[in-house]
Order: C-alpha cells, then sequence, then structure tokens
C-alpha cells in the first residue's frame, strides 16, 4: 500500500467515526490554538510597545532622580545649562511632573486622564504634532498662565470634539485650552492621547513639591544617543555624588528590554501551551492502541497476503499523524480567529503570523507521528495467525 493510499485511508476511518476523531484530535486542537493564540498576541502585544516608544520620538532619553537629599538637588536650570553647553549632542530639555489632581469638565471628572506638567520644548521632544492651536510657549511656563494642551481622546470623547478655546478643570483651577494634539496611539482611554500637558511649573504647586523627578532629553539624531546619555549621566553624578540617586535610559535601551521581557513571557505561556499538545499526542497513541485492537483481524489479512512489517507500522503512523495534521488545521483555523478577537478586545494587532502557523502545524504533525509508533509498531509486530484467528 503507497503513502498515498494509507493517508486516504485514514481519512475515511476519521470520516467513519466522526465524534471519536473529534475527541482523538480535541487536545491537538486546543494545543495548537492556544500556541497560535499566545504567539499571535505576544506579536501584537511587542508591535503596540514599539509604536508607543516610537510616538515619543526615537531620540528620546529618560532621566529620573530617586535621590530624596535636600542637601543636593537637580534643578531644571542645570540641564537647561547642559544643553546649551552640548549643542552638537543634545537638542532639546524638558522637566516631566506627574500632576496629582483630577481632570473635571462640567460635572463629571476622569481619573484615567494623565495630567502632565512639562516645559515649551516638551512638544519638539515627543514629536508632537498639533491639531489647532498653539503649544505650551516658554511665558507660559514662566508666569505659570493656566493653559494646557490636550490629546485627541480628551478633545473628542471628553470635549465632545470643541475644545480649543474651552475651559476644563485641574486641581480645582480653571485651565484654558490653547491647543489639540494629532492622534497618535489609537485615541483610547488611558493611551497617550488621553493625556492634558500643563506648565510644570503649575505642576509643582499642584503637586506642593518644588521636587522635579522626571527629565526628557532629546538628542540630535541617533547616532549622538550615547553621547547625549553620557553627558546626562555625568551632570546628574556631579550633583548628587552617587549613581544610585538616578537613573538615565534612552528608548533604544528601554525597547530591547521590553523586547526581551515579551519574549521571555511568550516563550514561557508557549511551553505551558504545549503542554496539551503533549496530552493531545497521548490520546492520539490511546485510541490508535484501541483501533489496532479492534482491527487486528485486517492486519492479519493484510499480512497474509504479503505485507512487511514495516507496510503496517507505516500504515497506522501515516493515520496518527493525519489525525493529529486535521487537528493542527483546526487548531489553527480557531487560533487565528480567537487571535483576531482578542486582540479586537485589548486593542493591539494579533494576526497570526506565517512563522507560528507553520511551527503549529510541524509540531502537531511531530507529536501525531511520534505518540503513533508505539501502536503501530505493535500492530506491525502482531502474529498474522494469531491475527486471523482473532475475534
Amino acid at each position: 500500500m503507497s503513502i498515498t493510499q494509507s493517508f486516504l485511508l485514514a481519512m475515511k476511518n476519521l470520516m467513519l467515526s466522526k465524534m471519536r476523531s473529534l475527541l482523538t484530535m480535541l487536545g491537538i486542537i486546543i494545543g495548537v490554538a492556544a500556541v497560535i493564540t499566545i504567539i499571535s498576541l505576544g506579536d501584537g502585544m511587542s508591535l503596540y510597545v514599539e509604536e508607543q516608544f516610537e510616538s515619543m520620538g526615537s531620540n528620546l532619553i529618560v532621566a529620573s532622580v530617586t535621590s530624596q537629599s535636600t542637601a543636593r538637588k537637580a534643578e531644571p536650570e542645570d540641564f537647561y545649562q547642559l544643553v546649551d553647553e552640548h549643542p552638537d549632542a543634545l537638542a532639546a530639555v524638558s522637566p516631566y511632573v506627574p500632576a496629582n489632581a483630577p481632570l473635571k469638565f462640567g460635572t463629571e471628572s476622569y481619573y484615567s486622564t494623565s495630567v502632565i506638567g512639562v516645559a515649551e520644548t516638551y512638544g519638539k521632544i515627543s514629536s508632537a504634532e498639533l491639531e489647532e492651536g498653539r503649544y505650551l510657549q516658554y511665558l507660559d511656563v514662566e508666569s505659570m498662565n493656566q493653559v494646557c494642551v490636550i490629546g485627541s481622546y480628551v478633545a473628542n470623547n471628553i470635549m465632545g470634539g470643541n475644545a480649543l478655546g474651552n475651559t476644563l478643570r485641574i486641581g480645582g483651577n480653571t485651565y484654558t485650552v490653547v491647543g489639540v494634539l494629532k492622534e497618535k496611539t489609537g485615541s483610547y482611554q488611558g493611551s497617550e492621547d488621553d493625556s492634558v500637558y500643563i506648565p510644570y511649573t503649575n505642576a509643582t504647586r499642584l503637586n506642593r513639591s518644588s521636587m522635579i523627578s522626571g527629565y526628557y532629553f532629546s538628542a540630535v539624531d541617533e547616532t549622538q544617543m550615547d553621547t547625549a546619555q553620557w553627558l546626562v549621566e555625568q551632570k546628574l553624578y556631579a550633583i548628587y555624588q552617587d549613581e544610585d540617586s538616578y537613573y538615565v535610559m534612552n528608548m533604544a535601551q528601554v525597547l530591547s528590554m521590553m523586547d526581551s521581557v515579551m519574549g521571555m513571557i511568550t516563550t514561557i505561556l508557549v511551553a505551558i501551551a504545549a503542554i496539551s499538545l503533549m496530552v493531545g499526542g497521548i490520546g492520539i497513541m490511546n485510541i490508535m492502541l484501541v483501533t489496532v485492537t479492534e482491527r487486528t483481524r485486517e492486519i492479519g489479512i493484510r499480512k497474509s497476503l504479503g505485507a512487511k512489517r514495516k507496510d503496517i507500522r507505516t500504515q497506522f503512523i501515516i493515520e496518527a499523524g493525519a489525525t493529529s495534521a486535521v487537528g493542527g488545521v483546526i487548531g489553527i483555523a480557531l487560533g487565528s480567529a480567537m487571535s483576531g478577537v482578542v486582540g479586537n478586545l485589548l486593542n493591539i494587532s494579533a494576526a497570526a503570523s506565517v512563522k507560528a502557523i507553520v511551527v503549529a502545524f510541524s509540531v502537531s504533525v511531530a507529536i501525531g507521528v511520534v505518540f503513533g509508533y508505539l501502536p503501530a509498531n505493535k500492530a506491525a509486530k502482531l502474529n498474522p495467525i494469531d491475527a486471523l484467528r482473532y475475534e
């Protein structure tokens, strides 16, 4: 019997007992679907994180001060001076001060919206583009003007699309909207578009603290990233004399770290999902052992007609492989559908990749072949006389 004939016979046997075949393939279906879904969501999440960081500016350097010492304290003027002294490496700097105050528009309060204090240079650093109006200006920061620039989500979903010139309340104070930013990250709740930017001098007043723990720098270009980061680190060390009092990271380092973390998490989840494939393989082996017992007389007839051990072994291995292959195809379809549904719920792009499909299908077929070898070998070793006499 040729391989093609063995495959057609295997498909025929699957169709003869549809329910048993489905139950046999269930472990493979669940395992493949889980692997496809996890890999797709992992890829989608990595792409989402990459887009988030790119939207913040590819030349971005973030400096965070962790020291609580009042004896040594970094001031914005220190970093403005640093930028002025090194225009070949550093393009701009802005304090970054999250304000501890909820946003209120009309009678509603919006606690998920980020209120952030920045300088007039932050728009350049973050590559923010204006939809209408203007960005914060030097005078706004120095005079602590109660003006703000808002993201597209705030403009459209909170202020109803009529934002420019309108007012909202932050920490009990009335702020006038002077600018609306273009959409950057999909304009959904909690995204970067769900943000309000005010002068950092106002944010420190709202926080009742003059401590500024975050600074955003922009390097002149990507070739100057290392130099710019070194200059910032040297400045901070000169102020605090302790490397544990601060940390400085650029976007390339953050993205690399996030990719490593996401890759590790995805690998662990795929390994857990692969347990279902092993369970599916055991299920196939058990059913194939039952099938060999049921078809003992058929095996005896084939052997009496001249079939060799390898012919019988090949037939049952192909049948086991075909069973797992069909389960793999169903699992791929189910996993692709689940990836799309879950991706939409999480607002990320999670389409099943060709690589994930090929790997999942190959592994499912391999599991069928490996776990089908024991029943196939048992069938091949049956004594033809005993097999013919089996009832």
